[in-house]
């Protein structure tokens, strides 16, 4: 729709003003639009009016907009004037644009919507200002807003980060700990065995299957054993010779300080970790691994070289253990002497190596001739053990029998050991008793230097423990003459001479062993001793040692007189 009007005084701009805000009405236009529109409208005409001539007004709806045109008429030369505002709803009907004719009613109202107009736009304008503002300080808020929830949110995940770096951190030390723990645990299992057998026995025990599915161990039985053909895994062969750890799987294990290899062919599915057993020497064998699930973690694989490192040690100490016991086990059963017979006199002896420890080689016993014809039998203890107190002991035995050759007391070969003892090894000490048996004398001579009394049984069953003062240990700095002690021998007596690994506990001393030695060897009947000394002997030794860990050497001589005869030459 198209409309004109022709301007040129100021009932005529009334009239097109009113025409104007009519249609905008009609045409749905907003009130703060129209009233926009009005004051705009207004302003021009002014100006076309103070500028005199001819104006037209030109009012224009297409698609949805109202078009306002102002431009002189004819054409000046000079732009036209317009503006434009939406319609959100078409006229409903035809719309009048009939004004009054009134030139001072149009003047009037003309100004009158001026005024009101001017009065609504500065309303709107401090509503418009002052929602402004609100909308600015709405806008800051938000901004406010928007940076708390940043912050927030950025607090938060850093609290989450930190949650989960603790609970990390704790679940790595408390796996650390686990890991400490079971290899404290496992290395005084291994340790605490001087069986290297038991040792090789246990190592699997401890490790599947937490640690590990399958474990075997691999000994070298010789130094070129390693070099001879094996069924070994191929890697396990290369950890013999290399003595470094090597993995073998279809994919690097990634293992610190651990070679990776191919495949098994021996197990081609499953990845094995092989450790050798080290020594300052070269390797006693190698630990061949399965892993308990599809792989080691890395800390879990640095723990058990580090416990088969240990297992070697312990493996080692073993053997070398086994070793001198043996050699000390055959140096001094080379050294115990073969009885001699005496007629009228019969001597029984056993002797037991301690079961517990390195405790072997520090007691002896013997019986001799003197050149005069009488029967020398002595006992004794070296103290210390292992192969150097059997080495002593064979010296100190052999020195006995060299003095015993210019004849001499019990107290006077003693005296003469004790001396022989300190200028020969001045840190070291022995204890012993010497008894000896004349031909044809029915006495007893014998002495003691630190060692446990003798025990005597006489044929009616009675026993007296032999505790007259004794001398002191072969060996202390001190010069001493140890002295002689003599007792009746009547036929059916029987002397027994020990060592304290017989008679001492720790728990209860020696005195409480003595006394059941007494007991013991009292309960036999004579007739029993005449006929089996031997096995006398046993029944001893069979209740007196039930209790005991039996951790020290045991000696044990029973000298028993025939109770029909008297000894004779």
């Amino acid at each position: 729709m198209m409309r004109t009007w022709q301007i040129s005084t100021v009932t005529d701009a009334a009239r097109a003003r009113i025409a104007t805000a009519r249609l905008a009405a009609a045409f749905g236009v907003t009130p703060v639009e129209r009233a926009r529109l009005a004051a705009a409208l207004s302003g021009r005409l002014r100006q076309c009016l103070t500028k005199g001539g001819a104006w037209q007004l030109a009012l224009e709806t297409t698609g949805g907009r109202l078009h306002v045109e102002v431009a002189p008429s004819p054409a000046a030369g000079e732009p036209p004037w317009h503006v434009t505002v939406d319609c959100p709803e078409p006229a409903a009907a035809a719309v009048s644009t009939g004004v009054t004719d009134d030139p001072g009613a149009l003047a009037e109202a003309l100004l009158g919507a001026d005024e009101d107009t001017a009065v609504v736009l500065d309303r709107l304008a401090e509503q418009e200002e002052l929602v402004a503002f609100h909308r600015e300080e709405l806008h800051q808020t938000n901004q406010g807003v928007l940076v708390l929830h940043a912050e927030l949110d950025a607090a938060g995940r850093a609290q989450r980060e930190a949650f989960a770096a603790e609970r990390a951190a704790r679940q790595e030390a408390e796996s650390a700990r686990r890991r400490l723990t079971f290899l404290a645990d496992a290395s005084a299992v291994l340790t605490a065995s001087l069986n290297h057998e038991e040792i090789v026995r246990r190592l699997p025990e401890l490790l599947v299957p937490e640690y590990a599915r399958t474990v075997d161990v691999w000994l070298f039985d010789a130094e070129d054993d390693r070099h001879r053909p094996t069924t070994q895994p191929a890697a396990a062969v290369v950890a013999a010779r290399t003595g470094r750890p090597q993995y073998a799987a279809d994919h690097p294990g990634g293992l610190p300080g651990v070679d990776d290899q191919p495949p098994s062919a021996l197990h081609p599915t499953r990845p094995l970790l092989c450790v050798p057993l080290p020594t300052r020497r070269a390797p006693l064998g190698v630990v061949t691994l399965t892993p308990p699930g599809e792989r080691w973690d890395p800390d879990d694989a640095v723990m058990l070289i580090e416990l088969t490192r240990r297992a070697s040690i312990a493996i080692d100490n073993a053997r070398r253990f086994e070793h001198n016991r043996d050699i000390a086990k055959t140096l001094q059963r080379a050294l115990l002497t073969d009885l001699p017979t005496t007629p009228g006199l019969r001597l029984a002896a056993r002797y037991l190596p301690a079961t517990y420890g390195l405790n072997i080689g520090g007691d002896w016993y013997d019986a001799f001739r003197q050149p005069d014809g009488s029967l020398i039998t002595v006992i004794g203890d070296v103290t210390g053990h292992g192969l150097h107190a059997a080495v002593m002991m064979s010296q100190l035995r052999t020195a006995l029998r060299a003095y015993a050759v210019d004849g001499g007391s019990p107290g006077v070969l003693l005296t003469r050991l004790h001396t022989f003892l300190h200028h020969l090894q001045p840190d070291l000490y022995a204890t012993a008793v010497i008894a000896r048996f004349q031909p044809g004398e029915p006495v007893l001579t014998w002495a003691a230097a630190g060692h446990p009394p003798p025990v005597l049984r006489e044929p009616d069953g009675r026993v007296r423990t032999l505790d007259a003062k004794p001398g002191a240990m072969l060996g202390i700095p001190l010069r001493q003459e140890i002295a002689d002690h003599t007792v009746p021998l009547v036929p059916g007596s029987t002397l027994a001479l020990y060592t304290d690994g017989l008679v001492e506990r720790r728990a209860q001393g020696i005195d409480p062993g003595i006394e059941r030695l007494a007991a013991a060897l009292g309960g036999f009947r004579t007739e029993e001793l005449d006929a089996d000394l031997d096995g006398s002997a046993e029944r001893i030794l069979d209740p007196m040692l039930s209790d005991s860990e039996r951790d020290d050497d045991v000696c044990l001589l029973l000298c028993h007189v025939d109770s029909h005869t008297v000894p004779g030459p």
